[in-house]
Parts: C-alpha cells; sequence; structure tokens
C-alpha cells in the first residue's frame, strides 16, 4: 500500500511538470480554498465496501460545481451545489440494488473580497429533495446556516466548514431532518502544484442521535489536459464512526475537477 501511494505521489510531480509552476500553484492554493473566485466542476467519486451486516457496497459520484459571483468590490457570494448519485449493493436487504439521485445541497457564501489574514464566508444552505429512490431522499425541503473560514501561509491551507440544516416542508410520512455537518481540512501544496492534504467530514442527526466520520487523506496535482487546466486527486477513506449496521470496513476517494479560470 505504502509503494502504492508513492508511485501515485510521483505521477502527481510528473503531471505538473509540463504545467508552469506558477500557474499550477496559484490554481492549487485557490482549489484548497473552499470559497476562492474560481469557477470548478468538480466530480468526487467515493467507493465504500463492508458497510453493515451484508457487506454492502456503495459507489456515491458528487456532482459538485462552484460558480463565484461578484456583488460588488467588496463582496463575492460563492454558490456551490453538490449532487450525489448513488449505487449501492446489499445495503436495505441482501441482494437489493438501490441507485438514482441522492438529495442535493445547495450553499451559497458571501466572502469579502481582500481578507488578507483570514480568509472566511458565510450564508444560506439549502436540502433539495430531489432523490429518485425512496432510500436515497429524506422527501424534506431544508435550510440552515453555513460558513467556512480558513487560513493560507506558506503552502498550507487550514480551516473547516460548517452547515446546519432543519426541514421545513416536505413528506409527513417522513422523519424531520436536523443534521449537521463539520468538515475541518488541511492541505499543502508545493509550487508545482502536486498537494497532500486530508479532511474529516463529521455528520450529526440530532433527531436520531446517530454520527458518522469519515478520514479522508489525498494526494493531488493540477495539470492541463490540452487547454483544459484540471485537478486529479486520491485517497483512502476512513469511516472512523457510523450508526450501528452502517459502518465500511474501508473505502477511496478518487477526485477529477475542471477549472476554469478568469
Amino acid at each position: 500500500m505504502k509503494k502504492f501511494f508513492l508511485v501515485i505521489l510521483l505521477s502527481a510531480y510528473s503531471l505538473t511538470a509540463a504545467f508552469a509552476q506558477d500557474d499550477a500553484a496559484e490554481l492549487a492554493k485557490k482549489l484548497a480554498n473552499p470559497i476562492a473566485s474560481l469557477i470548478s466542476v468538480p466530480f468526487q467519486n467515493n467507493t465504500d465496501y463492508g458497510i453493515g451486516q451484508w457487506q454492502g457496497t456503495r459507489n456515491t459520484l458528487n456532482f459538485q460545481p462552484v460558480l463565484p459571483i461578484k456583488i460588488n468590490d467588496k463582496i463575492n457570494m460563492i454558490t456551490r451545489v453538490v449532487l450525489p448519485i448513488v449505487t449501492q449493493y446489499n445495503i436495505t436487504a441482501p441482494g437489493e440494488k438501490q441507485s438514482g439521485l441522492g438529495d442535493a445541497v445547495m450553499s451559497a457564501f458571501f466572502s469579502p473580497s481582500n481578507s488578507e489574514k483570514l480568509t472566511w464566508g458565510v450564508g444560506p444552505a439549502f436540502l433539495l429533495p430531489v432523490g429518485t429512490n425512496d432510500f436515497l431522499t429524506t422527501k424534506k425541503f431544508g435550510m440552515g446556516p453555513t460558513a467556512v473560514a480558513l487560513k493560507q501561509t506558506n503552502g498550507w491551507t487550514i480551516g473547516g466548514l460548517v452547515n446546519q440544516l432543519w426541514s421545513v416542508a416536505g413528506s409527513e410520512d417522513r422523519p424531520d431532518v436536523s443534521q449537521m455537518l463539520v468538515q475541518p481540512f488541511v492541505n499543502y501544496n508545493w509550487k508545482s502544484g502536486a498537494g497532500i492534504g486530508a479532511n474529516m467530514e463529521w455528520t450529526q442527526n440530532w433527531k436520531a442521535s446517530t454520527t458518522t466520520v469519515w478520514f479522508n487523506p489525498t494526494i493531488s496535482a493540477v495539470t492541463s489536459l490540452g487547454k483544459q487546466k484540471t485537478q486529479f486527486v486520491v485517497g483512502p477513506r476512513l469511516n472512523l464512526a457510523a450508526p450501528d449496521g452502517a459502518k465500511a470496513d474501508w473505502g477511496w476517494r478518487a477526485v477529477v475537477i475542471f477549472l476554469f479560470p478568469k
């Protein structure tokens, strides 16, 4: 396993070798910042194995477009949508399969254009019940606050993101939603645009009194595919905590991000 990730890291360096270092470093720095003024279209794929008593498998492809909008010379609004596309086996029962869209989360961060010491943003988040399978949707529309703060210095990015969602409308046959996401993160990027980092995704379901925690270490590289600026990210996923019968043995994450710098 160590040799595998060493090969991946060396590949990250070779990917960025043909890309101007200044451009790669600047794009990597912006990508480490969830509220950077950079249009990006990430496709984040998470595959998890050995879930629950039937040793199920789940693949979740998150489509996560980010669009910054300049409000005025002092304020930017950064919009982000996370739309999961899910296929799972042996999760609800042996031999059972579900696939389709999960519920989407849309966020809008209002952030100062020129924050030198600490970059931050606050705004609303919305839970959109667009899931196409009964097992993949809450059937509830929800809303709540979201915030992010981070510090970038000498190649390092350290920060965190949080949101809290409460259901305000939807099917009366489904439980109400009160859910918090806390996501601390740290990244280090070399001047080549290659990087190493990690985040933790802690989801607290207040209604069900359950906690889910994932730890995701990654390595990354910024390169050009023709004229298209792109970042590749890969790493394992470790399920540190989960509700009874829902914990995964292990998983992995692979991300392709298409970049559209101004």
